[in-house]
């Protein structure tokens, strides 16, 4: 769903001590072959007439096992186990090479060369002679790429007007040194296939639900990682995830979605089976109350997001634009380019961004990493503090006023690394109960002469337009939304998504509540899909605005289900 300039987060989803800079890390065969290559291949090419001034090597694994059940069945048991090496090099200088953004009506051929990501598999069995070989290729191509597209950058910068921002391409950072040890993949996939069965067992009760799953994802993300600063990199992390998800029709034809996801570093982390045949019973009475409820009109007035919906209405309308490239692109929208130490926040509201930040609560946090994927050290960032801008999240690529990066450089295999987001935190000065919060909405209703607020409990996702020359707007959408009437009563009510502009939502916040909630998930942007968190109060909002949801064509099944 992501196009240059959408975003999506969906509902989805160890560390160690670091070693900093300056110690050196313990050695590996996979590290020292990278290293030696790297070294070779530097000298070689420094005798070409266009030397490279940084060389990258990073090679991933992915070690997964993924286990599926749908009516009590089991459909799927696999695991898969792949290791891809990605090249960054770069020629010219760091004032300018050849990632330069090329400017104008120029086709960038490289965006669709690299679609879908730019990498080679290597072997999975540490054979470092082979590795070698597949190093030395890519490394050869790479070069003679860059050399070409660095050509047409400085072609291009000869045309075109001076960029609004002329900060470097890349900064030099710190050669971090840091090895964990490789963490083994172990699942028991009989017992948890039984597991599965029984989560999925009680939706077949019911003819009315037509879809129902429950799925496994569990994986290792090992990553080895050297650079021509000299640093030597080796993360292991283990990520565990489970996902419910069950569907129905409203006589309308509507389609109604429900969802469950729990995430956790180890696999003794996952809710007991008491706890997720809870969250199957309730998904199955929501999905039935959903059947009988009726449809909002387009409406609007003052609404409650829970911590949850609170969460990924930050991570979409907030958070993607505090992203640093966002502010050097000239064809993004830039928001906040020019907000630093002003107020875009009420006074009472502070945001940081922490990746080091493991756990909140008893609630692993999916956005958690060491090392970014440029090889920089995770740094909790300081964003929004009292209402007032102060940073934004930065890559190895500089912006004006931000000469260096603060460890949010991600990417998903393949594709070229840029500001991100990782554990965005939402915190409130004054906090209130949500009994207060409550009363001070219907108190908002009355003073707006408004039939009814809104409550906004669960979410499933949005998205987010940040891009020049076409509105920039949000959507945020929601499952599990309910009608509050000036008297207090709730009634749940379906097809509506939370829509809006970005600064007219931000000035109308009033308050929080003291329920802190975390949203684990996946987002998707320019450089692929990204575990994120975000952790948010409850919010009152004076004004939001929701439109009507997509209307389906086809009706609730015509054949009766089948019997046991």
């Amino acid at each position: 769903m992501s196009a240059r300039r959408w975003m999506v987060g969906t509902t989805v989803f160890l560390l160690g001590a670091s070693a900093r800079s300056g110690q050196t890390a313990p050695d590996t065969p996979m590290l020292q072959a990278m290293r030696n290559e790297l070294a070779r291949n530097m000298t070689v090419l420094r005798q070409q007439p266009v030397t490279p001034y940084f060389i990258g090597y990073e090679v991933r694994e992915d070690h997964s096992v993924t286990i599926r059940s749908t009516f009590g069945a089991i459909t799927q048991t696999q695991e898969r186990r792949g290791r891809a090496l990605v090249v960054d090099l770069r020629v010219g200088t760091p004032a300018l090479d050849n990632t330069h953004a090329l400017r104008g009506d120029v086709p960038d051929l490289s965006d669709f060369m690299n679609f879908g990501g730019d990498f080679v598999e290597v072997p999975i069995d540490d054979d470092t002679a082979a590795l070698k070989v597949v190093l030395w290729t890519e490394t050869d191509r790479e070069y003679r790429r860059a050399t070409r597209r660095l050509a047409s950058v400085r072609a291009n910068a000869e045309v075109s007007v001076q960029a609004e921002d002329t900060s470097p391409d890349f900064s030099v950072e710190p050669a971090e040194q840091h090895v964990d040890t490789v963490i083994p993949l172990v699942v028991d996939t009989t017992a948890w296939e039984a597991k599965l069965r029984s989560y999925t067992a009680p939706f077949r009760r019911y003819a009315d639900i037509y879809d129902a799953d429950a799925t496994l994802d569990a994986g290792v993300d090992t990553r080895w990682y050297v650079n021509s600063e000299g640093a030597t990199i080796r993360t292991s992390q283990p990520i565990y995830r489970l996902y419910l998800s069950a569907f129905s029709k409203a006589a309308d034809g509507m389609e109604l979605p429900r969802y469950e996801s729990f995430m956790a570093f180890s696999l003794e982390g996952l809710p007991d089976d008491s706890t997720v045949l809870k969250a199957v019973n309730r998904m199955i009475t929501d999905l039935h109350a959903l059947q009988a409820a009726p449809i909002v009109d387009p409406y609007t007035g003052p609404a409650i997001l829970s911590g949850r919906a609170s969460a990924v209405f930050f991570h979409e309308v907030f958070g993607h634009r505090i992203e640093g490239h966002r502010q050097k692109q000239e064809d993004e929208g830039q928001t906040f380019k020019r907000a630093v130490n002003q107020a875009v926040l009420p006074a009472g509201f502070s945001v940081y961004s922490d990746p080091t930040l493991t756990r909140l609560g008893a609630t692993d946090l999916a956005g958690s990493y060491q090392y970014d994927d440029e090889g920089v050290a995770a740094q909790r960032v300081t964003v929004v503090q009292a209402g007032i801008l102060k940073n934004f999240l930065m890559s190895r690529s500089p912006i004006e006023g931000f000469s260096h990066s603060n460890g949010h450089g991600r990417s998903q295999i393949g594709l070229t690394p840029v500001a991100r987001q990782s554990n965005l935190i939402v915190q409130a000065a004054v906090r209130r109960s949500r009994a207060q919060l409550k009363g001070m909405l219907l108190a908002e209703i009355k003073r707006q002469h408004k039939p009814f607020g809104l409550l906004f409990d669960d979410i499933e996702g949005g998205f987010t337009i940040t891009g020049r020359g076409i509105p920039n707007a949000f959507a945020v959408l929601p499952i599990m939304v309910y009608r509050v009437f000036p008297d207090g009563r709730e009634q749940l009510v379906r097809g509506v998504d939370l829509v809006g502009t970005p600064l007219t939502v931000f000035s109308r916040i009033l308050a929080a509540d003291d329920q802190m909630a975390v949203f684990n998930g996946l987002c998707e942007a320019e450089s692929g899909l990204v575990p994120v968190s975000a952790v948010s109060p409850g919010l009152l909002i004076a004004q939001v605005e929701v439109q009507k949801k997509p209307k389906a064509v086809v009706g609730p099944p015509i054949l009766p289900a089948p019997g046991p």
